[in-house]
């Protein structure tokens, strides 16, 4: 249990003893005492003052004295600033605790919990690389899940390829008309990026078309429409759905350069996947449920053929859910997805991490399966995110504007190293040494920059400025790791030996902790909380901001007191202990943002 919540507990008892009133809790808000008044945690009183019928500084300083008094092993001291009750919890309760927790690697997981998470993440498209708004959703899927495990879930990482539809029509049209027969050994291309280069191929013929057709008087949505180039992906599309056998050999080749290009990528982002569904596989399933849906009146059919689900009375709008010409559309994909990872794992929540663009089709996705009364719908759960750009604004894949994910791990890499270099400290680093130091720094530089912000907002990614050794960067955190590693190797104390004994630290006790000692134990405590917030609010910024805030304070601990030349035995004792416990916390809160630590830097 927390020291918050211990705190909440003991509280609500002295609320009862001292005015006969029944208080929850988790109704009493404690937080952090701010840095101008004494005291570890403030308890606001104001709320108690109607059942006590005193004024809040009495309430405060009665229930103060009696917390005191009754919790003598928790309580140290306490003082009152208008209706705020700030406490000082005893030194005994802090060096107990890093007793007990210091050596401990999993230190603020839970246990199993019994209940099983899906989340999806990830989900590609099958006509172009990973990009740099694919680094983000594929950090925060993986995030997410490790946070999830943290807190006692099974978790199943997924990922929906999206290998089938009229993009993927497009990159196969342009290939065929102007790739004469390249292929990734031919170029010596990535596959995805070749058949990302006919998809940006595919646009530009489309708009030159586009352009041709209006030049002649032909409106532009009907020249969109009657564009060569698009009626020959329309047509591919409507040869793939009926099993065209030279389409569907087409499709499966240059699938398969992609997905060889994707598990690289993958591969040296240090992102993995539990399951994998195409897109190809669940759209008829989603055929079935629409038929489902139209035999029980919800959805209807109009005079074109196509299928639709009024959902105004919902607030919403009308939704496609199949073509004229028999064709499905994402959701009738989405749909049969959603049925098929019930089936197959009957989890109690199902995580879909997608862009904020998307808000209205999940809302959408939703409200169909509640219609159709399905037991998965109520643990869909979208994780929205805000799109990520760079300094010189937006990017389109069409274009060819976009920042490839390979392309942007090389250059963080190379970043790394220069900014190792300028440091000058890996003289004596072998030079296998070095590219893994450099790929450590350059890739945990660009997960934390991209996880350090509020998933809910939009950001920009500065490469530059994610690689800083100094400032809220991952960087900093590694390098926070790497100097207590260092300071423990010059100790010769390994971090899972028994380096202290009881009465070394309980002689400590007749000493009081210095105020670093103190604030470096303080913030390592709420690590559990911090890891439980991030769970609850589905936010992977809280350990980032939670790492960051440690790693500072620890920095300001090393730079006021010497661990080596400690005033005691017993006082360095303690301090190996908190460097130990630091470094656990550290590796540990980086892992689940999937960031590795150096051992030396």
């Amino acid at each position: 249990m927390s020291v918050v919540s211990k705190i909440k507990e003991t509280a609500a008892g002295a609320v009862k003893a001292l005015f006969d009133v029944s208080v929850p809790p988790d109704e009493i808000l404690v937080t952090p005492t701010k840095p101008e008044f004494e005291g570890d945690y403030t308890i606001v009183t104001f709320s108690f003052a109607r059942f006590s019928k005193r004024s809040p500084e009495e309430t405060a300083r009665l229930l103060g004295e009696r917390l005191l008094s009754s919790s003598p092993a928790l309580f140290a001291a306490f003082n009152v600033i208008k209706g705020f009750l700030n406490l000082s919890v005893a030194d005994a309760y802090w060096l107990a605790f890093l007793q007990e927790h210091y050596t401990a690697p999993g230190y603020g997981t839970s246990a199993s919990n019994g209940k099983k998470v899906m989340v999806e993440y990830s989900s590609p498209n099958t006509n172009k690389p990973l990009h740099l708004g694919h680094l983000r959703n594929n950090f925060l899927g993986y995030s997410i899940a490790e946070i999830l495990k943290a807190n006692g879930y099974e978790v199943v990482k997924a990922n929906l390829v999206n290998d089938r539809g009229i993009h993927i029509c497009k990159s196969m049209v342009a290939w065929l008309e102007y790739g004469n027969n390249s292929t990734p050994a031919s170029t010596g291309k990535k596959g995805d990026h070749l058949v990302g280069d006919y998809y940006v191929k595919f646009n530009e013929v489309y708009k030159e078309q586009v352009a041709a057709l209006t030049a002649k008087g032909m409106d532009t949505q009907t020249a969109e429409k009657e564009a060569p180039v698009m009626k020959a992906a329309q047509e591919m599309l409507r040869k793939w759905e009926q099993n065209d056998p030279e389409v569907r050999q087409l499709w499966a080749q240059m699938n398969g350069w992609v997905y060889a290009g994707f598990e690289e990528t993958y591969r040296r982002l240090g992102v993995d996947f539990d399951k994998i569904y195409h897109e190809s596989e669940t759209y008829l399933l989603g055929k079935d449920i629409v038929n489902e849906g139209l035999e029980k009146g919800i959805f209807s059919r109009k005079a074109d053929g196509s299928v639709w689900v009024d959902l105004s009375a919902d607030g919403l709008d009308e939704k496609l859910l199949l073509r004229g010409d028999g064709t499905s559309v994402y959701i009738t994909q989405d749909l049969g997805t959603a049925q098929l990872k019930y089936d197959e794992y009957h989890a109690d929540r199902s995580i879909y991490v997608i862009g904020d663009e998307q808000n209205y089709h999940m809302k959408v996705l939703k409200l169909i399966l509640e219609k159709l009364h399905k037991p998965y719908a109520e643990g869909i759960y979208h994780l929205s995110y805000g799109m990520v750009e760079l300094p010189g604004g937006k990017m389109k894949s069409r274009e060819g504007t976009v920042v490839d994910a390979d392309d942007l791990v090389d250059e963080m890499i190379q970043t790394a190293a220069q900014h190792t270099q300028e440091l000058g400290k890996v003289a004596d680093f072998k030079e296998e040494e070095l590219q893994q130091l450099y790929e450590i720094l350059g890739l945990g530089a660009m997960k934390f920059y991209l996880l350090r912000v509020d998933p809910k907002k939009k950001m920009v990614f500065n490469p530059q400025e994610s690689i800083d050794f100094h400032g809220f960067t991952g960087p900093f955190i590694q390098y926070t790791y790497a100097r207590i590693r260092s300071i423990l190797r010059k100790e010769n104390i390994a971090p899972d030996q028994e380096s202290f004994t009881a009465e070394i630290l309980s002689a400590h006790i007749q000493h009081p902790l210095l105020a670093p000692e103190k604030a470096v134990i303080l913030q390592l405590e709420q690590y559990a909380q911090a890891i439980d917030n991030a769970c609850e609010e589905m936010d992977p910024s809280i350990i980032a901001n939670y790492a960051y805030s440690l790693a500072k304070t620890f920095n300001v601990f090393y730079a006021e007191l010497s661990v080596a030349k400690a005033e005691s035995e017993t006082k360095k004792h303690l301090r190996l202990a908190l460097c130990i416990f630091t470094a656990h916390v550290i590796a540990h809160a980086m892992k689940l943002l999937g960031i590795s630590v150096p051992e030396r830097m």
